[in-house]
Protein backbone atom coordinates (compact mmCIF):
# COMPACT_ATOMS: atom_id res chain seq x y z
CA UNK A 1 0.00 0.00 0.00
CA UNK A 2 2.53 2.34 0.93
CA UNK A 3 4.38 2.50 -2.87
CA UNK A 4 1.07 2.89 -4.14
CA UNK A 5 0.95 6.08 -2.74
CA UNK A 6 4.40 6.88 -3.37
CA UNK A 7 4.62 6.61 -7.37
CA UNK A 8 1.70 9.47 -7.19
CA UNK A 9 3.55 11.89 -5.32
CA UNK A 10 6.99 10.90 -7.26
CA UNK A 11 4.67 11.42 -10.68
CA UNK A 12 3.45 14.81 -9.40
CA UNK A 13 7.14 15.67 -8.03
CA UNK A 14 8.60 15.50 -11.45
CA UNK A 15 6.19 16.94 -13.29
CA UNK A 16 5.86 20.01 -11.56
CA UNK A 17 9.73 20.51 -11.31
CA UNK A 18 9.43 19.64 -15.60
CA UNK A 19 6.96 22.33 -15.78
CA UNK A 20 8.66 25.13 -14.05
CA UNK A 21 12.01 24.48 -15.62
CA UNK A 22 10.21 24.58 -18.88
CA UNK A 23 9.15 28.13 -18.23
CA UNK A 24 12.45 29.62 -17.79
CA UNK A 25 12.57 32.62 -20.11
CA UNK A 26 14.53 32.07 -23.26
CA UNK A 27 17.00 34.86 -23.75
CA UNK A 28 18.11 36.54 -27.30
CA UNK A 29 20.78 39.74 -27.83
CA UNK A 30 19.04 41.70 -29.82
CA UNK A 31 21.11 44.02 -29.81
CA UNK A 32 24.33 42.04 -30.48
CA UNK A 33 24.57 41.98 -26.54
CA UNK A 34 28.00 40.17 -25.50
CA UNK A 35 27.86 37.02 -24.09
CA UNK A 36 29.52 38.64 -20.57
CA UNK A 37 27.18 41.71 -21.49
CA UNK A 38 23.66 39.38 -21.38
CA UNK A 39 25.12 37.17 -17.93
CA UNK A 40 25.57 40.88 -16.54
CA UNK A 41 22.31 41.75 -17.24
CA UNK A 42 20.96 38.59 -16.34
CA UNK A 43 22.61 38.40 -12.83
CA UNK A 44 21.21 41.96 -12.61
CA UNK A 45 17.31 41.20 -13.59
CA UNK A 46 17.94 37.93 -11.55
CA UNK A 47 18.54 39.95 -8.68
CA UNK A 48 15.89 42.36 -9.72
CA UNK A 49 13.03 39.73 -9.96
CA UNK A 50 13.84 38.20 -6.26
CA UNK A 51 13.61 41.64 -4.95
CA UNK A 52 10.54 42.77 -6.52
CA UNK A 53 8.53 39.57 -6.47
CA UNK A 54 9.80 38.23 -2.93
CA UNK A 55 10.16 34.76 -4.81
CA UNK A 56 13.95 33.25 -4.08
CA UNK A 57 14.42 30.63 -6.76
CA UNK A 58 17.24 29.22 -4.37
CA UNK A 59 15.01 28.59 -1.26
CA UNK A 60 12.31 26.89 -3.28
CA UNK A 61 15.26 24.72 -5.00
CA UNK A 62 16.19 23.68 -1.60
CA UNK A 63 12.83 23.33 -0.60
CA UNK A 64 11.61 21.24 -3.48
CA UNK A 65 14.99 18.55 -3.11
CA UNK A 66 13.87 18.13 -0.12
CA UNK A 67 12.39 14.42 0.65
CA UNK A 68 8.72 13.61 1.06
CA UNK A 69 7.75 13.10 4.95
CA UNK A 70 7.59 9.26 5.11
CA UNK A 71 4.47 7.07 5.04
CA UNK A 72 2.94 6.44 8.44
CA UNK A 73 3.13 2.24 9.43
CA UNK A 74 1.58 0.91 12.12
CA UNK A 75 -2.02 2.27 11.82
CA UNK A 76 -3.61 -1.27 11.41
CA UNK A 77 -1.20 -3.09 14.26
CA UNK A 78 -2.17 -0.32 17.19
CA UNK A 79 -5.84 -0.33 16.10
CA UNK A 80 -5.81 -4.28 16.58
CA UNK A 81 -3.90 -3.72 20.57
CA UNK A 82 -6.72 -0.87 20.68
CA UNK A 83 -9.53 -2.62 19.67
CA UNK A 84 -8.33 -6.42 21.51
CA UNK A 85 -8.10 -4.22 24.67
CA UNK A 86 -11.60 -2.94 24.32
CA UNK A 87 -13.24 -6.08 23.14
CA UNK A 88 -11.83 -7.92 25.78
CA UNK A 89 -13.19 -5.64 28.59
CA UNK A 90 -16.56 -5.49 26.55
CA UNK A 91 -16.30 -9.46 26.20
CA UNK A 92 -15.82 -9.73 30.42
CA UNK A 93 -18.86 -7.93 30.96
CA UNK A 94 -20.94 -10.39 28.80
CA UNK A 95 -18.62 -13.17 29.92
CA UNK A 96 -16.52 -13.85 27.00
CA UNK A 97 -13.07 -11.99 27.18
CA UNK A 98 -11.51 -13.75 24.26
CA UNK A 99 -14.49 -13.61 22.06
CA UNK A 100 -14.83 -10.24 22.94
CA UNK A 101 -11.19 -9.60 22.11
CA UNK A 102 -11.23 -11.24 18.80
CA UNK A 103 -14.30 -9.02 17.90
CA UNK A 104 -12.06 -5.76 18.88
CA UNK A 105 -8.94 -6.73 17.17
CA UNK A 106 -10.43 -6.85 13.77
CA UNK A 107 -12.69 -3.79 14.35
CA UNK A 108 -9.59 -1.95 15.34
CA UNK A 109 -7.84 -3.60 12.52
CA UNK A 110 -10.21 -1.87 9.90
CA UNK A 111 -10.60 1.19 11.65
CA UNK A 112 -6.55 1.93 12.36
CA UNK A 113 -5.70 1.18 8.93
CA UNK A 114 -8.24 3.42 7.54
CA UNK A 115 -7.18 6.48 10.19
CA UNK A 116 -3.64 5.69 8.58
CA UNK A 117 -4.56 5.87 4.88
CA UNK A 118 -6.36 8.86 5.43
CA UNK A 119 -3.46 10.48 7.56
CA UNK A 120 -1.19 9.42 4.58
CA UNK A 121 -3.13 10.70 1.68
CA UNK A 122 -3.67 14.31 3.71
CA UNK A 123 -0.12 14.55 3.97
CA UNK A 124 0.31 13.75 0.36
CA UNK A 125 -2.17 16.33 -0.67
CA UNK A 126 -0.62 19.01 1.53
CA UNK A 127 2.92 18.46 -0.12
CA UNK A 128 0.89 18.36 -3.25
CA UNK A 129 -0.49 22.19 -2.44
CA UNK A 130 3.18 23.59 -1.73
CA UNK A 131 4.67 22.49 -4.68
CA UNK A 132 2.03 23.76 -7.02
CA UNK A 133 2.77 27.11 -4.89
CA UNK A 134 6.12 26.92 -5.46
CA UNK A 135 5.56 26.05 -9.22
CA UNK A 136 3.80 29.40 -9.56
CA UNK A 137 6.05 31.67 -7.66
CA UNK A 138 8.71 30.46 -9.96
CA UNK A 139 6.44 31.44 -12.83
CA UNK A 140 6.09 34.61 -11.55
CA UNK A 141 10.01 35.04 -11.07
CA UNK A 142 10.78 33.64 -14.34
CA UNK A 143 8.09 36.69 -15.89
CA UNK A 144 9.57 39.36 -13.93
CA UNK A 145 12.92 38.38 -15.13
CA UNK A 146 11.89 38.24 -18.23
CA UNK A 147 10.30 41.79 -18.29
CA UNK A 148 13.80 43.12 -16.96
CA UNK A 149 15.77 41.66 -19.36
CA UNK A 150 12.85 43.14 -22.61
CA UNK A 151 13.65 46.51 -21.02
CA UNK A 152 17.39 46.14 -21.39
CA UNK A 153 17.11 45.29 -25.40
CA UNK A 154 16.99 41.40 -25.15
CA UNK A 155 14.17 39.52 -26.80
CA UNK A 156 12.42 37.22 -24.51
CA UNK A 157 9.98 34.09 -24.69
Amino acid sequence: MQRTLKIPVALAVWAIAFAASAQQPIVYPAKGQSPQQQSSDLAACQGWAKQSTGVDPVAIAQHSSQPAPAQQQGGRVRGAAGGAAGGAMIGAIAGDAGKGAAIGAVTGTVVGGSRQRRANRASGEQQQASQQQSSEAMVTFNRAVGACMTGRGYTVQ
